[in-house]
């Protein structure tokens, strides 16, 4: 049976728990059984000084997985499978690529993420990721 991997980029905000849930209370209407991934994105630091790049490495882990703890956890209460990924990068290029690569089907994202974009109505990351890719986008409020 093929399975339809939907692509979750979770930030860490209280958009990507609520993406999260959706995907959970939604899971047994999608046409095929789910594979999800979730993907958080870390800024890169500016101008990596050479001699640093493990601990950078070892940051971002850090930081990917506190992002992710809360959203995890919820699938995990939820009984759902899924696999994580922590990227470094800008979000918008990093998503599309993971797409591409994993042959993702669906994209199911919030509107807006954590930070200044986030009284636009749609945020940058997500305009950027419509733009890049060419599988649904999925928008959760």
């Amino acid at each position: 049976d093929a399975m339809l991997k939907v692509l979750i980029p979770v930030d860490g905000s209280e958009n990507s728990a609520r993406t999260a849930q959706y995907v959970i209370d939604n899971a047994p209407k999608f046409k095929a059984p789910l594979e999800i991934h979730l993907l958080n994105v870390q800024r890169p630091f500016p101008g990596t000084i050479k001699g640093v790049k493990e601990q950078a490495e070892q940051y971002h882990r850090e930081e990917g997985v506190k992002a992710l703890a809360g959203v995890r956890k919820m699938l995990d209460a939820a009984g759902i499978t899924y696999a994580y990924h922590i990227s470094v990068g800008e979000a918008g290029d990093v998503i599309a690529h993971f797409c591409k690569e994993r042959n993702i089907d669906q994209i199911v994202m919030g509107t807006r993420g954590a930070g200044a974009v986030a009284s636009m109505l749609i945020g940058s990351v997500a305009q950027k990721v419509l733009h890049l890719v060419n599988v649904p986008v999925l928008f959760v409020k």
